[in-house]
């Protein structure tokens, strides 16, 4: 039996952090803490340290806790060593304003109090490299992939198989994996659950599948465009409300005449922050290499009924199997303050009674109707995001100060890098 506990948080630079601290009886029966410095929310890629909102760099660099249940603690993946996901604390006890995951809790919440429980599925979408000898990285040599491939001629060193195993073995329920469009990219989506444990299961998953990669002599990168010639990654946020008898809420059918008000609502409100949903969902230099027109990315200020062209995709399904998806973000972006931008951006939708735009008519490759779209490049979608006052208070006005400052320092280190720099820039974290 193991004598150590991972304890885990997602940063505000979407990366793992965590300590092993023993694992005691008191511990298996009432959870516990592990301290970190706070000034970890002021740390960039480059490591770095600079004094943005709410980091305490030039405060003495307090210490902040990842507190836990005991059970959260679940089996993990290396080692032996079990695994839990703590709730940022500040020292007087509060969550701390920059915790992905209080955001995401905030945001249960507030859907609660209107009488629904969100329910999440998220899609992600990577690329695979192989570590040569020097350190240099190539793409995966996957000779017969092609989408929707399986097998070891679209994955001949078995990675996915390695993947399903391991996390199976911890108890994570996958809904399918597979080779995408373009090679060496591959889906990996988790089955559908309550919206704190789906993201809770993303964001162990994703770093599960980053270490087995890494174990084969891969890396696996969920960054928005690794490889500018071929598609982009994204991380598509699929969500459905539960009423307090437990049915799905939100409804399906072939047009919009066939959805409710509620579904309506939820449209409107991710059209209307469109904008500013950019800034928290697409924050990085490279997330706009893949935000482009005629890239299914989400791109558009746009919605329809089973159409991946659009940003907000409805679906023909009616009953249980109905839902809204949001095709914006990108893993570049914490999971836990990402899904709480698209869920509370469709409550506000709901709350104020936004007008719905018409759906959108174009194939979205060669004409649309669209015409507002996310900005061309970072700096313009952390704008839109401050001028937001809605979004930023609903997300967390101290979690979006954090954010714009760290992301407004990363601008000016990678405006002047060229395509090969900025994948390094990021790749070996995302």
């Amino acid at each position: 039996m193991s004598q150590r506990l991972r304890v885990l948080f997602c940063d505000h630079l979407s990366i793992a952090r965590g300590k092993y601290v023993p694992l005691t009886e008191a511990v298996r029966k009432q959870g516990g803490e592990a301290r970190f410095c706070r000034g970890t929310f002021g740390v960039t890629y480059e490591k770095e340290l600079i004094p943005v909102p709410g980091s305490s760099v030039l405060e003495g660099l307090p210490d902040m806790a990842a507190v836990f249940a005991a059970e959260d603690i679940r089996p993990g993946w290396h080692g032996g060593a079990p695994v839990v996901i703590g709730d940022l604390m500040a020292n007087d006890g509060t969550p701390l304003p920059m915790c992905g995951r209080s955001a995401l809790k905030r945001a249960i919440a507030d859907w609660q109090a209107l009488g629904y429980d969100p329910m999440v599925g998220i899609e992600l979408e990577a690329y695979a490299f192989e570590i040569q000898a020097d350190g240099s990285l190539k793409p995966y040599d996957t000779p017969g992939s092609h989408v929707y491939a399986t097998g070891p001629l679209a994955d001949p060193r078995g990675l996915l198989e390695a993947i399903w195993d391991r996390a199976s073995g911890m108890g994570l329920r996958i809904d399918s994996l597979n080779s995408e469009y373009d090679s060496p990219q591959f889906e990996l989506t988790l089955s559908y659950d309550h919206a704190l444990r789906a993201v809770d299961d993303i964001f162990l998953f994703r770093l599960l599948a980053r270490e087995v990669a890494f174990e084969l002599g891969l890396v696996l990168t969920f960054m928005p465009k690794p490889i500018l010639s071929l598609g982009g990654s994204g991380v598509h946020i699929n969500f459905s409300l539960r009423d307090q008898s437990g049915h799905n809420a939100i409804s399906g059918g072939p047009d919009a005449s066939a959805f409710n008000d509620l579904t309506r609502g939820c449209t409107a409100g991710l059209m209307h922050h469109h904008a500013a949903l950019a800034g928290l969902l697409a924050p990085s230099s490279n997330s706009y290499q893949r935000l482009q027109p005629a890239s299914l990315s989400g791109f558009w200020q746009n919605w329809a009924v089973d159409h991946r062209g659009v940003t907000v995709r409805l679906s023909p399904e009616a009953g249980p199997a109905a839902r809204i998806e949001h095709r914006m973000g990108d893993a570049t972006a914490n999971p836990y303050t990402l899904t709480a931008a698209v869920l509370q951006a469709a409550r506000l939708g709901v709350v104020h009674g936004y007008a719905l735009p018409p759906a959108e008519t174009g194939d979205c490759l060669e004409n649309k109707d669209a015409t507002a779209s996310v900005a061309e490049q970072l700096a313009g979608a952390l704008d839109a995001l401050e001028a937001d006052s809605a979004l930023c208070q609903a997300v967390g006005q101290g979690l979006v100060d954090n954010h714009v400052g760290m992301k407004r320092h990363e601008i000016e280190r990678t405006q002047d890098l060229d395509d090969e720099a900025l994948r390094d820039y990021y790749i070996r974290y995302v």
